[in-house]
């Protein structure tokens, strides 16, 4: 999957840099009056390592300018006592976006619009022009960029890219990448007094989401900000063990991305029902004065609510269902079968009450409709539609009758989940059941990859491959890496025996596929042969393996489009 296609990059910001690296130069004293770090935010290991090079470069830094900065954080400490230091740096993450890029890094021409929180650090702005221009920093940063990227290309890709596939093929859609708007212009017509004229134009714009990796970021903690068609998550360099992109705050933050333009698209629809959801509003603020009286705003968190807690119910659902489809075929007997069966649903009622929990805390947090997304998701979820051609008919069905007793509805269910989060049973059984081996072990011989060590990662897939010889995914990936390899050889022998091995590689996914496995990696698969035959000019049956992953259909993860662009190539060249 290249994440360019869905809008997702990966790479460092270096306002958010510069920024976090002037928080990191303030000192104050302890009791025993040695120099120690005004804020000292929990890192990472590669961020605990930068922060030791970053304080060795800062050593020869002005006095004058480290006072000053100092200053400024341990009065803005004091004025907010009851935060963490996590907490109090992330008003700062957020001005940095409110910069222009460096080297100027000059303040919003409009601040009007800035939130609050942000207007209280705006003038920490001039310190962090200062310590750039002052500092090592700007000599250095270049090379802090490179090792915040490698980092990233080495923890991060693998794992976005299982979560954006995750979620994209939940939904059945791909991101809207821009968006158009029409502008209305008057210009003075020449020679004529008082005479304008009046133009309509139509202009795209480009919308990105952006996951952030840095160093200084604290660990575990995910900022998200959006600026106008901008969307960036701010999260540490390298992840912690044991977790993923998928199962952190930045899938919401995806969420967030696919799901506006969605929303905001259907405007005229979601007047329609703009006084039932308002009338919501007013009596929840009424409980809840915090909660936003956007109309819009509410109903792009509420479905990002629903798509968040019912996607992930989905997945493990479906997880579980396969796996004790394959206890009950390898079953002796009925009674066996029988408590297969009971032990499923068990799960799959705890998985229940899981998400009624998560879609409670969001509704108090101003997600008013997040139940009602939810239960239409239920009818959505198998369909194999997309949510963007479905989304103006759950709107439109909206009546908000049942909404506003969504608590008290879902109180049993959400006693029965606190009940299975303080004993751990949730989570532990859903995660023991759920964790497939092979996806585990490829996931993490994909960072071998991204790293570019394609003979150990040719390796381990091979181990992986006799002990799990009917796998097809890792005959793809075996292909895969086979492919890369023969890219960088120059000597024609060489590369004819690695496009040999990746020919049989990717022979081998389409042997081994079943009725079950998955349409995208077929289509893959097809693209990939296709090519090889391309590149030894046997134009027809690349044609024939074009048109094979073209009858797949666009579906997500899959090489539809460059199919169809390949074989008008093709049919043009001939």
């Amino acid at each position: 999957m290249d994440l360019s296609n869905y809008g997702v990059r990966i790479e460092p910001d270096k306002r958010v840099m510069i920024v976090l690296a002037t928080i990191e130069a303030a000192r104050t004293t302890n009791e025993a009056g040695d120099p120690v770090p005004v804020i000292k935010t929990p890192l990472s290991a590669e961020g605990g390592k930068f922060r030791d090079l970053l304080k060795s470069d800062l050593a020869a830094m002005p006095a004058d300018l480290r006072q000053r900065i100092s200053t400024f954080l341990i009065q803005h400490k004091r004025r907010n006592a009851d935060q963490t230091d996590a907490e109090i740096i992330a008003p700062f993450i957020s001005m940095a976006y409110a910069l222009s890029p460096a080297p100027e890094l000059a303040d919003p021409v409009v601040m009007t619009d800035l939130p609050g929180k942000l207007l209280d650090v705006l003038d920490f702005a001039p310190l962090v022009r200062d310590f750039y221009r002052r500092t090592s920093m700007s000599g250095n940063i270049n090379e802090y960029i490179k090792t915040y990227q490698k980092s990233a290309d080495a923890n991060l890709r693998s794992s976005a890219r299982e979560m954006v596939g995750e979620i994209l093929m939940y939904l059945n859609t791909r991101p809207r990448l821009s968006v158009v708007e029409t502008v209305r212009t008057e210009t003075q017509r020449s020679g004529a007094r008082g005479t304008t004229l009046k133009t309509v134009e139509q202009r795209e714009r480009e919308r990105r989401f952006t996951i952030v990796p840095e160093m200084l970021a604290p660990v575990g903690t995910v900022n998200f900000i959006n600026v106008k068609d901008e969307y960036f998550v701010v999260i540490p360099a390298d992840l912690p063990a044991g977790r993923e992109l998928r199962e952190s705050e930045v899938r919401r933050g995806f969420l967030q991305f696919v799901v506006d333009p969605l929303v905001y698209g259907l405007s005229k629809d979601v007047e329609t029902i703009r006084p039932i959801v308002k009338k919501l509003i007013d009596e929840r603020r009424k409980v809840e004065p915090t909660t936003s009286p956007d109309v819009y705003l509410t109903i792009s968190r509420s479905l990002v609510a629903a798509i968040d807690a019912k996607q992930a119910e989905f997945v493990k659902a479906k997880a579980l269902t396969t796996q004790a489809r394959k206890r009950i075929d390898s079953s002796k007997d009925d009674a066996e079968r029988r408590s297969i069966v009971q032990e499923l649903e068990r799960l799959k009622s705890g998985l229940a009450d899981e998400t009624a929990l998560r879609l409670s805390e969001d509704y108090e947090k101003g997600a008013l409709l997040a139940f009602y997304f939810a239960e239409q998701l239920k009818g959505f979820e198998d369909s194999g539609f997309d949510i963007a051609s479905s989304l103006r008919d759950m709107v439109l069905a909206f009546d908000g009758t049942t909404e506003g007793d969504r608590l008290a509805q879902f109180a049993d269910a959400r006693k029965r989940a606190l009940a299975a989060r303080e004993s751990g049973k949730t989570t532990q059984q859903a995660s023991v059941v759920v964790e497939d081996p092979v996806t585990t072990r490829l996931v993490e011989i994909q960072k071998l990859i991204d790293a570019r060590n394609y003979p150990l990662a040719s390796d381990e897939l091979k181990k992986l491959r006799d002990k799990n010889p009917s796998e097809p995914r890792i005959y793809y990936n075996l292909g895969r890496v086979a492919s890369l390899t023969a890219e960088g050889f120059e000597d024609a022998e060489k590369q004819q025996g690695a496009l040999l091995e990746a020919k049989v590689a990717f022979d081998n996914v389409l042997r081994t596929a079943t009725q079950t496995t998955d349409r995208a990696l077929l289509s893959l698969t097809y693209v990939a042969l296709a090519k090889i035959y391309e590149f030894y000019d046997d134009k027809a049956y690349a044609l024939a393996l074009y048109n094979k992953a073209i009858e797949f259909g666009p579906v997500t993860g899959g090489a539809h489009s460059e199919a169809l662009t390949a074989k008008a190539r093709l049919i043009k060249d001939q």
